[in-house]
């Protein structure tokens, strides 16, 4: 047999297996997701997690989030974009990871705007702020409440509900549930319990449209 055709005859090989080996690779890393997926659940959600959109959308994203987070701001409008290019088939679930010095307070304060329906208008507003109330990642409490008027909230309320223990329980019950999901950063995404691969919009689009198509072909 000619070199050359042997040649050709190894490379075909060679590619075949290759090929063989991702398919592997991808099945595995597949597996590996789905398992991390029902690792994850129990702690994911909580019957006091706050939810956005339909609560039997197919898709679900859980972010954590802590309100002095530069990048939690950032990703917001992504998170919204893609419930808006998908309506209906998207909820996120919300829990707070406020790992800034501060944040705990912050977070008691937009647990206790939720106790008077304002939840997710509070949260927009404090994002929309946050240069002035958290310069530098260091959140002053005291230059949240100019952020809140104008909402219809009952800010003397605010004020007395956030040091409630329900509130305090939720905080002390998200931070330990991000321990356990070894969340160490913010925002840390999961969607239908599995996490990114690797940070960045990018990879959240990424797994939200293949966790949308997914639901779409079953």
């Amino acid at each position: 047999m000619k070199r050359s055709t042997l040649f050709i005859i190894a490379a075909v090989f060679l590619f075949l297996m290759f090929v063989l080996g991702t398919v592997v690779y991808k099945g595995g890393a597949g597996d590996r997701a789905a398992r991390m997926a029902d690792v994850n659940r129990p702690s994911l959600v909580r019957a006091h997690s706050p939810v956005l959109g339909r609560p039997d959308a197919p898709v679900e994203i859980v972010e954590f989030l802590d309100p002095a987070c530069e990048t939690c701001r950032a990703f917001y409008p992504i998170v919204k974009d893609l419930m808006a290019a998908h309506p209906g088939r998207i909820r996120v679930v919300l829990r707070w990871a406020p790992f800034h010095k501060g944040s705990d307070q912050v977070v008691a304060i937009l647990e206790a705007a939720r106790r008077q329906g304002k939840l997710w208008s509070a949260l927009e507003a404090l994002l929309a702020g946050q240069d002035e109330w958290s310069p530098n990642h260091a959140p002053q409490v005291a230059r949240v409440w100019k952020h809140l008027e104008g909402l219809g909230l009952d800010l003397e309320r605010v004020r007395a509900d956030m040091v409630l223990p329900e509130v305090t329980a939720v905080v002390a019950q998200d931070l330990a549930d991000a321990r356990r999901l070894e969340v160490s950063k913010t925002p840390e995404f999961f969607v239908n319990g599995k996490p990114l691969p690797s940070f960045g919009a990018v990879q959240l689009r990424t797994l939200v449209e293949e966790a949308v198509t997914a639901t779409r072909q079953r």
